[in-house]
């Protein structure tokens, strides 16, 4: 696939000083690859939006209502007045990715008509390298996904390609599904008669992001509930 069919859907929340700082490195990051950039902010620092305005090729959107997914929707819908034939949504913190393999991600995803979805999916080795309860967690819902459209393999690693076809799937996702919506959105995808791909690649879990507390147990186990919701909306 080519740069020029893609433009990108992202969301921001900055809850902590070190998240601001990572997002201060991974966003400029992806926008300097060329493709446009839309981000869904939270906007709850002044100056952390007055800093995504000022990337080049960013366009900032602060939807009238919080949360996970009315930033998704904001950005996505923002991102379709782009018309482009895909969307890459991504999390906002994957800097590695952006700057070693979301090239080379965008030029192995096909583009033909009936092209759905294309996922970047981690390998059995990076996939080895993150927490336990997390490996758990996306496991579970990796299999649950792979039954459900047909497609094994893993879903949850974050950014993937969608056809500007199912902005409308997305537009009208209950709010409540949280990160449902990914599942919910890729089995809309199958169900609609589109291909669903993955694209396995390394990518391994950043070294900041390998230990776990009970807090981040806990949000996995959320994560998973929100998952299997998602598959069955």
């Amino acid at each position: 696939m080519k740069p020029e069919l893609v433009s990108v859907a992202t969301i921001s929340w900055a809850r902590t000083a070190d998240e601001e700082a990572l997002l201060r490195r991974s966003l400029p990051a992806l926008a300097s690859l060329g493709m446009r950039v839309v981000v869904g902010d939270a906007g709850t620092s002044e100056s952390f939006t007055d800093f995504l305005r000022a990337i080049p090729g960013v366009t900032v959107v602060v939807p009238a209502e919080r949360g996970l997914v009315a930033q998704v929707q904001a950005s996505l819908a923002r991102a379709g007045t782009l018309e482009t034939p895909f969307i890459l949504y991504t999390e906002p913190d994957k800097e590695s990715f952006f700057r070693d393999r979301l090239a080379r991600f965008v030029d192995r995803a096909p583009a033909d008509p009936d092209v759905g979805v294309v996922l970047a999916a981690r390998s059995e080795h990076s996939f080895s390298t993150y927490p336990p309860r997390q490996r758990y967690t996306e496991g579970v819902a990796n299999h649950l996904s792979g039954e459900t459209i047909g497609v094994p393999g893993d879903y949850f690693y974050g950014p993937f390609l969608m056809t500007r076809a199912l902005l409308p799937q997305v537009a009208s996702l209950n709010r409540a599904l949280g990160w449902g919506w990914r599942p919910a959105t890729f089995v809309a995808a199958g169900g609609g008669g589109l291909r669903v791909v993955l694209l396995a690649d390394h990518h391994p879990c950043p070294e900041a992001q390998r230990a776990e507390d009970d807090a981040e147990r806990s949000h996995r186990l959320k994560q998973l509930s929100q998952n299997v919701a998602g598959l069955v909306a």
